[in-house]
């Protein structure tokens, strides 16, 4: 019985420690419970709720499309799929014959035209001596008129006589009034112009522009530097206008499209700052942005097929609404990004300051080239060289 009273002690003592211990394992973990919380709760309040992420979010950019303005047979193709192409830079020649001889022959029309109007000006002069000649007869005829009334007057000639003079007399002045009528419609041809702005010669330097358009159009050029992509143009293939021969991507000039959800826009604002990451590269390279502009509408609102919700089994879907982010121009740099690539972005909402939309239209032009205006300056240089070969000061200065 000693023994048994031995034994039953120390577990009727451990029995009785056990509460405590529980009591403390569950102060414990309340303890961390309300710190978890608390992590928790400072987590959303400092970091949680002031920034918003989606890895729905891609890379994109200008995709140049090369298509020819005129109708030709390609020669030779200057740059394939890769390839670095410069502003300006050749791509694709067509066959030039066709319109080169369109151009000689626009040239000849507008020599042949200035020429011709030179002798408008010339037929000016002309009338104009005529009228003075014909002012003369019609002089000369009055004095003979008067000269024969007084004689018959006296009886020294006779009435048949002087009808003769009269006769002569009006013949003159008809003949005058001819040739001042005229000279009214020569001039009219040429009043108030040079033989540069004459309209029969603007006319064909107009055609001249236009075939000289056609023959350079026949050279497809880079209309901006990027990389060449999409090559679909072959030797000898004959292409229509509007046909796709490649495209042109300059990626210096890239931004995120990031599809954010509606219920995530509460607090996005453009010019707010945008962590992002590239799946490229991984977490090693990090790119910083900013919100340029919040979307219009959501994506399903552009799709070809609008999804239609006045239906009887409608379900309540999330949209996305589009958002566009700017990247560093630097880090682009030290890091190139394709179009098409994947990237999680996250915003930084602390700053409310800017607007949800766009307050004013843009005051210059997002993306402009003047590689066409070359053209049109050429050809206004030959039209010019044209115009003075096939003129002399005199046709300019005679005028009425």
């Amino acid at each position: 019985m000693a023994i048994a009273e031995n034994n039953s002690t120390p577990e009727s003592t451990q029995d009785a420690g056990n509460p405590g211990k529980r009591k403390f394992m569950l102060l414990v973990l309340a303890i961390l419970v309300i710190l978890g919380g608390l992590g928790v709760w400072g987590w959303h309040e400092l970091y949680g709720r002031w920034n918003e992420n989606t890895d729905d979010a891609y890379v994109n950019g200008n995709v140049v499309e090369i298509t020819p303005l005129v109708t030709g047979t390609v020669v030779s193709i200057g740059a394939d799929d890769g390839d670095l192409v410069h502003e300006g830079q050749v791509l694709v020649n067509f066959d030039p014959n066709d319109a080169q001889v369109g151009l000689q022959s626009a040239q000849a029309n507008l020599a042949r035209t200035v020429r011709q109007v030179r002798g408008l000006y010339s037929n000016v002069d002309g009338m104009k001596a005529q009228v003075n000649a014909q002012k003369a007869a019609v002089q000369k005829a009055q004095d003979n008129f008067n000269r024969r009334k007084n004689l018959a007057a006296g009886g020294a000639i006779s009435q048949e006589e002087l009808s003769h003079a009269r006769d002569d007399l009006t013949s003159a002045q008809n003949a005058l009034a001819n040739a001042q009528q005229q000279l009214n419609t020569t001039n009219a041809l040429v009043d108030d112009t040079v033989v540069s702005s004459h309209p029969d010669v603007q006319a064909a330097a107009a055609q001249v522009r236009q075939a000289y358009l056609t023959n350079a159009r026949s050279t497809l050029i880079a209309p901006v530097t990027g990389y060449v992509a999409k090559r679909t143009v072959q030797l000898g293939q004959r292409v229509q206008p509007g046909t796709a021969l490649m495209a042109v991507i300059p990626l210096d000039q890239l931004w995120i499209d990031a599809n954010f959800k509606e219920t995530q826009l509460r607090d996005m604002r453009i010019g707010q700052p945008v962590d992002i990451e590239a799946d490229l590269y991984g977490g090693e390279v990090k790119y910083n942005g900013t919100i340029d502009s919040l979307g219009a509408g959501t994506g399903s609102a552009f799709a070809l097929l609008p999804a239609q919700n006045a239906t009887g089994n409608w379900i309540k879907i999330v949209q996305r609404v589009p958002v566009r982010i700017h990247i560093n121009a630097e880090q682009l740099a030290e890091h190139p990004l394709r179009v098409g690539l994947s990237t999680m972005v996250n915003v930084n909402l602390h700053d409310q300051s800017g607007p949800v939309l766009a307050q004013q239209p843009p005051q210059k032009a997002s993306f402009s080239t003047n590689i066409y205006d070359r053209q049109l300056a050429e050809a206004d240089a030959m039209i010019t060289r044209l115009i003075h070969d096939n003129s002399s000061v005199a046709s300019k200065t005679a005028q009425r």
